[in-house]
């Protein structure tokens, strides 16, 4: 019922206003603008809940953060292609401007999913330097344990350790790379859109 609400108001909003074409056009853009603005302060929020999450260990609080930011992607991806199925409508017949929102859409649909790369690889550490368990260790005595972790370090078991590592940093090296280029292409975007909105009310 939200969401029909939310498309109802963005559509009665550019109909009630009685708008020329060109303004009816301006006034999504600037929504959609206001929409990347709703975006960026979401990621703000995740970046500082994931840091907190990492000095504290507070996992519910950090579970229940995702849960909540979640939902705000959610909407915001909803109202962005709201905008972009009245680009493609008769009235507007913008398909270049309803491609140019798609476009970011797939880009921050890239950058979500790498975001959540780099936190869960943070959490998790580099193999090298997570803690030991003991769970699998042998007891003689209460206070006494063999320890299944001690073993002769040997070539092949530095050299795994060692391609664990690499592995690792590679694969964090390649999420964040990924997350740059995202944030560059919906940069891009944005300007195009900045531009066009430069244009309509040059006319």
């Amino acid at each position: 019922m939200e969401d029909f609400e939310k498309k109802v108001s963005i559509t009665e909003s550019v109909e009630a206003r009685g708008l020329s074409d060109s303004s009816k056009i301006v006034h999504l853009l600037r929504r959609f603008l206001a929409i990347q603005q709703s975006r960026a302060e979401a990621y703000a929020k995740l970046k500082g809940g994931f840091a907190e999450y990492m000095d504290s260990g507070a996992e519910l609080a950090y579970q229940q953060l995702c849960s909540e930011i979640t939902v705000e992607f959610n909407d915001c991806s909803k109202q962005v292609l709201e905008i972009e199925s009245l680009f493609l409508n008769p009235d507007s017949c913008r398909v270049d401007l309803a491609q140019l929102l798609r476009d970011v859409q797939a880009q921050e649909k890239q950058k979500l999913h790498l975001t959540a790369t780099i936190q869960v690889l943070k959490k998790a550490g580099r193999p090298s330097d997570r803690p030991v368990s003991h769970d699998n260790c042998k007891y003689k005595k209460p206070m006494e344990h063999e320890c299944v972790h001690v073993h002769e370090i040997t070539e092949a078991s530095g050299t795994e350790e060692a391609e664990a590592d690499a592995e690792y940093d590679n694969a964090l090296k390649e999420a964040i790379r990924g997350v740059q280029d995202a944030v560059t292409a919906i940069n891009e975007h944005i300007e195009e859109v900045r531009y066009e909105i430069a244009a309509l009310e040059a006319e």
